[in-house]
């Protein structure tokens, strides 16, 4: 595998210093991109760009030729493995993902079993390796996987819920069906992402969408034990050095400091908590990553040089910071807009506040 000529993000992650502050962004490659949308569009659809690996190999460097990031992240969906499940994704136009056959009885949640990700999900596996390969060293290459708890509000509900309260109500009248589904996506969550790091991902990110939607003590319960035991087994070490493991649980500010004991070297910000109140909190325990609103990308350049300048500032000149958004881009987003905010990031340098 070719020397890595830009590893800022992999130093920032374990908390060694850098010259500047290394920025990717949630959904880097996304539809604000004209050139994403034609992909998709040559793609025929979302899925279809997803299962075929030269194409996510495309639009994961996309954003990479436009921008300066300092990560390349495997285009891919949190949703592949509950599809791998044999749940049966699929998207309705305009209403997001849906599943043929969500979990609704005992029987089928029974029944669930960890796939080979090196079999039922081997189109990312693929995608992972072709995009190392044309990256070439020139940035490190992020896999990703959705958490246990999020993937398994998807499995419950069918889709996007408003208030979760299918999945809910199956957590707290029937403990001992949700812990199965959990123990049963904890192990392929781990077994995908393992999988991803040895096709060539550098660092792996786990995606706590929905974890915010619980109360403290569920949290403990049916999200973080879940995320320990993944951060646990997770291969640690590649080609002579250290893969870090990123959690980000949106809504999760309150839990922060037991985030950081999850055991992954850094934590993911939404954009609700001051950055700066959030080191003082973890202290050296782990790389913090993060947290401007993504709406700042609407606003004019100079206000998001402004806002970006605050959180860098927030952080201040310490090791262990990665810029990005507090949740995925909007596609509303003008891109050059997010050239203002690379070179902001990449140029500015923290003071202590």
């Amino acid at each position: 595998m070719s020397h890595l000529k830009n590893d800022l993000f992999l130093r920032a992650l374990l908390r060694e210093s850098t010259p500047h502050t290394p920025v990717w962004l949630m959904r880097q490659a996304g539809r604000y991109l004209p050139e994403y949308c034609q992909t998709r569009k040559r793609a025929g659809s979302f899925l279809a760009l997803c299962k075929n690996p030269a194409f996510a190999c495309e639009v994961t460097l996309q954003p990479l030729t436009r921008f300066g990031f300092d990560a390349a992240i495997i285009f891919s969906d949190i949703l592949t493995v509950p599809d791998a499940m044999g749940l049966g994704l699929y998207f309705s136009e305009g209403e997001g993902p849906k599943f043929e056959r969500p979990l609704t009885r005992e029987w089928e949640i029974r029944k669930l079993a960890v796939p080979d990700p090196n079999v039922e999900l081997r189109y990312v596996v693929d995608a992972v390796a072709e995009v190392r390969r044309a990256l070439d060293g020139r940035v490190p290459l992020i896999g990703f996987s959705g958490s246990p708890w999020t993937l398994a509000c998807y499995m419950i509900e069918g889709g996007s819920s408003a208030n979760y309260h299918t999945v809910k109500t199956l957590a707290y009248a029937r403990p001992d069906l949700m812990h199965h589904i959990l123990d049963v996506t904890a192990r392929t969550v781990t077994a995908y992402l393992n999988a991803q790091i040895e096709a060539g991902a550098q660092a792996v990110m786990v995606f706590d969408s929905w974890g915010g939607a619980l109360s403290e003590a569920a949290y403990r319960e049916f999200s973080l034990a879940y995320l320990r035991r993944i951060a646990a087994g997770l291969i640690r070490e590649r080609e002579e050095r250290r893969v870090p493991s990123i959690v980000f649980t949106k809504g999760g500010g309150l839990w922060l400091e037991a985030i950081a004991a999850s055991g992954f070297d850094a934590v993911g910000l939404d954009w609700t908590m001051d950055i700066g109140r959030a080191r003082a909190l973890v202290g050296e325990r782990v790389a913090l990553q993060g947290n401007l609103d993504p709406a700042v990308l609407l606003a004019p350049p100079e206000i998001i040089a402004t806002e970006a300048r605050r959180v860098l500032d927030a952080f201040g000149p310490h090791p262990g910071h990665v810029f990005n958004l507090g949740h995925g881009i909007s596609q509303h987003t003008p891109p050059e807009n997010v050239e203002a905010l690379v070179e902001t990031v990449h140029n500015h340098r923290p003071q202590e506040q």
